[in-house]
């Protein structure tokens, strides 16, 4: 499979005279008892991985958690690892799943976080992965529009609008159907929409109807691009690679 072979090819490039290993020679390796390999495929894929936490979760600190959550049991499973996907969309599933099961137990069992208090005092303060962004308040607006929407919708927007993958990838990280995620992914931008323009003062004019949460009401939704561009997005470091 190319898209495979390309999703584990080692930063740099695998050209005639590059000799470093594979994302499933790592696997194998550190399956094998290599001390080292499994440490060099989180430094190469940490950042994505970080990426999607955050922006899935929406709290550093419960990110920072589902990441190491997800490696740790990445660590555990690799003997289970059969390479049927690429090493990064079987990381990327992990990761996922950490959050969301993070994020249930979290509405579950809502907390009150303490006054004054500072939820990052006294942990290393990881780099969030961001472009630069010429409106601050409107990206503002934007991940908080994205932190409303419905666990399975922003997961699924994470991954296809905001990291950039294909919707087939999303869908094996997902463990869905490609539908269901086009499904969501629609139905999140709409709600997104909606959210904005509510948030930003445009009152629906007389005698427009009511939305039903996946429109508003005569006006056309907003693109894809229009919903979504303003996150920083790991799309550009994508193509730049």
């Amino acid at each position: 499979m190319a898209g495979v072979a390309s999703r584990d090819a080692p930063p740099g490039g695998t050209g005639p005279g590059d000799t470093a290993p594979s994302d499933a020679e790592l696997v194998r390796a550190h399956v094998a008892g290599d001390p080292e390999a499994f440490g060099e495929l989180v430094r190469r894929h940490r950042d994505r991985l970080w990426a999607v936490a955050l922006r899935t979760i929406g709290d550093r600190e419960e990110a920072a958690d589902a990441v190491q959550d997800a490696l740790l049991s990445a660590h555990r499973a690799a003997a289970r690892f059969r390479g049927d996907s690429a090493v990064t969309t079987w990381l990327h599933r992990i990761v996922v799943n950490a959050c969301l099961d993070r994020i249930r137990r979290r509405q579950a069992h809502p907390t009150v976080p303490l006054p004054d208090g500072d939820r990052t005092a006294g942990r290393p303060a990881a780099p969030e992965p961001a472009a630069p962004a010429p409106d601050h308040d409107t990206v503002l607006l934007v991940r908080a529009a994205l932190a409303a929407l419905p666990v399975d919708q922003r997961a699924a927007i994470v991954l296809v609008d905001v990291q950039g993958y294909g919707v087939a990838e999303a869908a094996e990280m997902l463990g869905i159907a490609e539908g269901t995620v086009k499904s969501r992914c629609a139905r999140g931008r709409a709600r997104m929409a909606l959210a904005l323009h509510d948030v930003r003062g445009a009152a629906p004019a007389p005698g427009d109807p009511p939305h039903d949460g996946n429109r508003t009401g005569r006006r056309n939704v907003p693109s894809r691009s229009d919903a979504v561009t303003p996150l920083p997005t790991g799309r550009e470091r994508r193509d730049q690679r």
